[in-house]
């Protein structure tokens, strides 16, 4: 069972994949699940979360800006709005969530790079991330990960249709339920590839374009 923990919809700045789609092309990826996790904000999985079936899992999920950079929380019902560090954290465990740091040592995205002293409020750390532009920051995640036992995640993080997929974790889950426990247990395995470096420009030219269109219609 292939799950990709990290892709962006809509509700995003970002990227205008609609939650429908991302759930029909995780489908022809042959993943078994995705997770949506828009930038503070759950809307886009909440409305993925309509398209699950039996054999398709949806994981409402967001990436949220923190004073330290973002962290994203995985398995919410409600908004965990961006605050400082510790705030965000108890935000998503107050309601069963799972915390995990992203693309931490990525030196051009506001990730967040975790001190040891961080490794006891922090669950997973994503060590595969498809949109790091050297393979040399996944790598220093694993090591971090490694060092204080911290299970390790993937995602592609993904916010064009082409990404998805490009990086996943492996579990035996059939359901939700069973996914976050696999996940907080480490007992998941993952893979992945570095997608193009282009897809960062075609975002950051997005992000303008809709920011613009906003602008435009108040």
């Amino acid at each position: 069972m292939r799950y990709d923990l990290h892709t962006h919809s809509k509700y995003s700045p970002d990227s205008i994949l609609e939650p429908r789609e991302i759930v029909k092309q995780g489908r022809k990826r042959r993943l078994a699940g995705i997770a949506v996790t828009d930038h503070n904000t759950i809307k886009g999985g909440l409305e993925a979360k309509r398209y699950e079936t039996d054999d398709f899992k949806v994981i409402v999920g967001s990436e949220i800006m923190t004073d330290r950079g973002e962290i994203i929380g995985l398995f919410l019902d409600a908004e965990v709005e961006p605050a400082e560090f510790g705030v965000v954290i108890e935000g998503i465990k107050e309601q069963g969530g799972i915390v995990v740091v992203p693309h931490p040592f990525d030196r051009i995205r506001p990730g967040l790079q975790p001190k040891d002293e961080d490794a006891k409020f922090i669950d997973c750390i994503e060590g595969f991330n498809s949109r790091c532009l050297f393979q040399s920051y996944n790598e220093r995640a694993v090591e971090f990960a490694s060092r204080h036992k911290l299970p390790v995640t993937a995602g592609s993080d993904a916010h064009f249709r082409w990404e998805i997929g490009n990086a996943f974790i492996r579990a035996s889950a059939s359901s939700e339920e069973e996914l976050k426990c696999d996940i907080l247990n480490n007992e998941i395995g993952y893979d992945g590839r570095l997608g193009n470096p282009l897809n960062q420009g075609l975002s950051k030219v997005l992000k303008t374009w809709k920011r613009a269109i906003s602008s435009r219609n108040r």
